[in-house]
């Protein structure tokens, strides 16, 4: 456990370890973590082989079972969970697969690995230590940078780019046409989308997530952020650095969004708000209307948590009420 920072060790393991498992599910053979005190009872009946507890935790592990107190005992398994990645999935070796159709004018770089059936387009560029695992598709003069990966069908399209160190997952298209139309004599035009997106360092970006091209200039996703699956960004949206969105979130075009902000599942904004730095969006919520720095809001429209708690708690308080006005009609009617 050399690899883990630790405060202090408990206890005599019998190992070999070969697995990470849930306190709850764990075997002698697993590694498991606690985070939340509240959940200490849960060592009871553990079989983990050894737990990585909070520091507040003083409680002595059973025969052949181990403890390690730290700071932090998610991320502790996190960095256990990292290595094993990169035993059950070895970066390949660089090199382009002769499956793979790259244009003459691309630049690949010597430290690149290009996988089976990718297409790479005149002027596309790939850095050093980049993976494209296979079926990716580079479109003409885009770029990836340095130590990224993507992973199989998904698609970056012509003059966009990614930064240093992103993850972009099967299916994610980025760089897709903005959702732009003009209604001419009763019929939609296009409108051209002839910007592009640029993707910062440290970016990962979810299965089937979509982020399109903007209308003109550039749609942007700042360093660190994480985008889950099944996410939609509109054109022209500014995502601001290190924030989250979650699942089946929806961005509507021209968006600013700020830094360490976090947007749960299914929410969907309006189009040409902004939403400030450190905000906090519940599942589900609807923003209509732009929300300053460190809001925290909930439902729809989107409205300040607590007052949204309250006026759920009247709602439920409505049957009580209606019986109570009725009974007292009923009573008028009868003096």
């Amino acid at each position: 456990m050399e690899i883990v920072p630790h405060d202090s060790v408990s206890g005599e393991g019998r190992g070999p370890y070969t697995g990470l498992a849930s306190l709850a599910d764990a075997g002698e053979s697993d590694i498991s973590f606690l985070s939340n005190p509240r959940n200490a009872r849960m060592l009871e009946t553990t079989r983990a082989g050894v737990v990585f507890l909070p520091e507040t935790i003083n409680s002595e592990p059973p025969p052949g079972r181990v403890y390690l107190r730290m700071a932090n005992p998610s991320l502790g398994l996190a960095l256990i969970a990292e290595r094993m990645e990169r035993s059950l999935d070895p970066k390949p070796a660089p090199g382009v697969h002769p499956s793979a159709v790259v244009d003459p004018s691309a630049e690949v770089d010597g430290k690149a690995y290009v996988g089976p059936l990718c297409v790479i387009e005149a002027g596309a560029r790939v850095a050093a230590g980049t993976v494209l695992t296979a079926q990716v598709y580079l479109g003409r003069e885009s770029s990836v940078g340095e130590d990224t990966r993507m992973h199989a069908h998904a698609v970056l399209h012509r003059y966009c780019g990614l930064g240093r160190r992103c993850v972009i997952h099967s299916g994610a298209v980025i760089g897709a046409d903005g959702f732009g139309y003009e209604t001419v004599d009763g019929r939609h035009r296009k409108v051209p989308q002839i910007g592009r997106v640029i993707v910062g360092d440290d970016v990962e970006i979810g299965a089937n997530s979509t982020v399109d091209r903007a209308r003109f200039a550039q749609t942007l996703i700042g360093r660190g952020t994480k985008i889950d699956n099944l996410v939609q960004i509109g054109h022209n949206v500014t995502i601001g650095e290190h924030c989250f969105l979650c699942a089946g979130v929806g961005i509507a075009g021209s968006v600013k969004v700020g830094n360490y902000v976090v947007i749960a599942g299914q929410v969907g904004t309006a189009g040409h708000i902004e939403i400030g730095d450190f905000t906090q969006v519940g599942g589900q919520a609807g923003v209509s209307k732009s929300l300053p720095p460190k809001s925290v809001v909930t439902g729809t429209p989107a409205t300040d948590l607590k007052q949204q708690r309250r006026l759920e708690a009247m709602v439920r308080r409505l049957p009580h009420l209606f019986k109570k006005v009725e009974a007292l009609e009923a009573q008028l009617a009868g003096e």
